[in-house]
């Protein structure tokens, strides 16, 4: 049970010392120039595709990522691409974002184990292409920006691995003991991911919808806060990645911890999604993961 207010918005407000305490404890990345001149060339109202593409093209790690993206089930349309360009044609200027972002995301944090880091990011983008594939199926919400929510919404934990040496032990034992993440990081640590991951949303110039949605999607009483405090918008990114969570999980076997089955009855629920459409969509998600 939440000892917070559901009625009251500035319980989840950080106060100035809580924020200090963050920011002297974590060094949240700044955002890549790259990445600045792609959402800016995005932003324009005839955004320019060969910058894009270049861009992209400048690297070998997001060359193989657009072109994985763009022969993906979700967006494969006809002969495969091959080239950067028509990846970006293909994709569309949103996702090309998106991928610039993930790449962004992935070169933030060095100095961890490249295995761990590797197994680390490939589930990210599990999730984050579940979560768009989620998307694409509600009316409303935009795949791009769920996919953008996916790929952050969990980015701190490699922070946090970075600063505390303990960190992956403790996390383990949490696991052993069937106690949530969050919760363990609440315990032992000045900080948590969520709140680091919001902080750092903020710091890239991403819509604060997402950095909202970060701060709160650990929280147990979310789908009972009124609209002032979590907006729906917000509240829809967190149903979609809590349902691709929970059924990646079943999906490859494994034990659903953070989401659980209380919380995933819910999220259905707020996108009213039936048993039927659920059964078709746990199939999308094997084709999904097997892809990524």
């Amino acid at each position: 049970m939440s000892n917070h207010d559901v009625n009251d918005p500035e319980t989840y407000a950080l106060t100035h010392e809580q924020l200090e305490k963050v920011l002297s404890t974590i060094d949240i990345p700044v955002c890549p120039e790259f990445v600045v001149q792609a959402m800016t060339e995005a932003q324009k109202d005839e955004p320019d595709i060969a910058r894009l593409a270049a861009l992209i093209a400048a690297d070998p790690g997001m060359t193989a990522a657009a072109l994985k993206l763009a022969n993906s089930a979700m967006y494969r349309a006809g002969n495969p691409v091959v080239s950067v360009r028509h990846a970006v044609e293909r994709l569309g200027i949103s996702i090309v974002v998106c991928v610039l972002v993930a790449a962004a995301l992935r070169s933030s944090v060095t100095g961890l184990p490249a295995a761990w880091m590797d197994e680390f990011w490939r589930r990210t983008t599990q999730q984050a292409v579940v979560s768009a594939l989620i998307a694409r199926r509600q009316f409303g919400i935009s795949p791009d920006a769920a996919y953008t929510y996916a790929l952050f919404h969990d980015a701190a934990i490699p922070m946090m691995m970075k600063r505390f040496k303990e960190y992956g032990q403790v996390m383990q034992d949490a696991r052993s003991n069937g106690q949530r993440r969050v919760d363990a990081e609440g315990s032992y640590f000045p900080c948590t991911h969520p709140v680091i991951g919001s902080l750092m949303v903020r710091n890239w110039g991403l819509p604060p919808i997402l950095g909202l949605a970060i701060r709160f999607h650990h929280e147990p009483d979310i789908y009972e806060l009124p609209d002032a405090t979590l907006p729906g918008g917000a509240l829809s990114f967190i149903a979609i990645t809590q349902i691709a969570e929970h059924l990646s999980a079943d999906v490859l076997g494994e034990a659903d911890i953070d989401v659980g089955p209380g919380l995933f009855e819910k999220a259905l629920a707020f996108l009213g999604i039936s048993d039927g459409e659920l059964d078709d969509l746990r199939q999308r998600v094997v084709l999904a993961l097997n892809e990524v």
